[in-house]
């Protein structure tokens, strides 16, 4: 039971990162998006990314950081259900386990959900760079 429980947060995580990656901006199809093709607005859109990573932070959350998260949250899970083992009669130490379990996975989640995307600063600077070229972007996805 507890390793399916454990899969299924890693799958869910594993899907927020992967969704988080792909977001891209999108491009109203304007005269200058016409005139360069997609092609080569996709390699615009590249080079405001590049220029956008050289000159700030994307925000995302790092491995590191995602796993202390983890930690934290498999800490704390385990202090609570140690209380609420004890409080119910459950038993301190099998309350610890099922709290431990429960905060590792939200701490988990909640790292990988936070690293799922730009920060507003970097999609506003790529918005920036892609609109001094011509282009009106229409949001991110």
């Amino acid at each position: 039971m507890a390793y399916r429980a454990r899969a299924a947060a890693v799958l869910l995580a594993v899907v927020a990162l992967g969704a988080g990656c792909a977001q891209k901006p999108v491009l109203y199809p304007n005269a200058r998006l016409e005139d360069r093709g997609k092609a080569e607005a996709a390699g615009d859109i590249a080079y405001c990314r590049a220029r956008a990573d050289e000159d700030i932070s994307t925000g995302a959350a790092t491995a590191k950081q995602i796993g202390t998260e983890t930690v934290v949250g498999g800490a704390g899970g385990a202090a609570i259900g140690a209380v609420a083992g004890a409080v119910s009669g459950g038993g301190a130490g099998r309350g610890a386990g099922i709290g431990a379990a429960v905060g590792a996975t939200a701490g988990l989640l909640h790292g990988a959900i936070k690293s799922a995307g730009p920060s507003p600063i970097y999609k506003g600077y790529v918005d920036r760079c892609l609109s001094n070229m011509g282009y009106q972007v229409i949001g991110w996805q």
